[in-house]
């Protein structure tokens, strides 16, 4: 059995089940319309900067996590072209935010599937094999198959990266939690608007003995996959 010991508030998984049979990384909405110009979150004047600087640390997570073999699923926050998945609360929100979703931009229209901006990011493009959900709000597990694939394969741990920390991720891992399963979110492999969000997001997770999980930086997260791959390789009992 296999577990990380440095991650915070608790070692995780808690039951040190760590292993491809068990874990999958869990990539939220690194797509064109919250990370390039032109996309939803730049239309309404955010910097892309401190989204597009956690590309790499999650290139590194996800090329760890394919060789060690894991579960690899990848997320996507959008509407069917006709809208018929926006609820009146949601058309009127974004368009009080100025980014009403629908709406025609550089990338396309804003949050629709199909579109530029609804693409994932190129560096993170999954493989055929892998697992994309294509959710219509924040929370993956919400009008989605996630739940299906992760029960289909056994899996009751995840580590979560992504976008932004306060929504979409905050959202997902809290249904998971809710679900049974035990979270890690990956500290530096996560991003909001403000510094302030992102310490609000990840500290909420953690309360309370890990109300809702852990979090730890990327580099012990790979660490503990590679170490994992490594045990396994040497035919040690994981």
């Amino acid at each position: 059995m296999s577990q990380l010991r440095t991650s915070t508030p608790y070692a995780w998984p808690h039951d040190s089940s760590l292993s491809p049979t068990t874990t999958a990384l869990v990539i939220i909405d690194m797509q064109r319309d919250f990370l390039s110009k032109g996309g939803y979150l730049d239309s309404q004047g955010y910097s892309l900067d401190r989204f597009q600087a956690i590309i790499p640390r999650i290139v590194s997570l996800l090329s760890v996590f394919r060789q060690a073999g894991f579960l690899i699923i990848h997320t996507r926050e959008g509407h069917a072209p006709n809208l018929g998945t926006v609820s009146g609360r949601e058309r009127h929100r974004s368009s009080v935010n100025g980014a009403p979703i629908g709406s025609k931009g550089p990338l396309g229209r804003l949050l629709v599937r199909g579109e530029k901006g609804h693409d994932i990011v190129s560096e993170l493009t999954p493989l055929p094999t892998e697992t994309v959900i294509d959710k219509p709000g924040r929370g993956a597990f919400t009008n989605t198959e996630l739940e299906s694939v992760l029960k289909g394969r056994g899996v009751r741990n995840l580590v979560v990266c992504g976008v932004t920390a306060d929504a979409c991720v905050s959202s997902t891992v809290r249904e998971a939690s809710d679900g049974g399963y035990d979270v890690l979110v990956v500290e530096d492999g996560v991003e909001s608007v403000s510094e302030e969000l992102k310490k609000w997001s990840l500290e909420s997770i953690r309360v309370e003995g890990g109300l809702f999980g852990v979090t730890a930086i990327s580099r012990d997260v790979n660490e503990a996959a590679e170490t994992w791959a490594e045990m396994d390789a040497g035919g040690a009992k994981v």
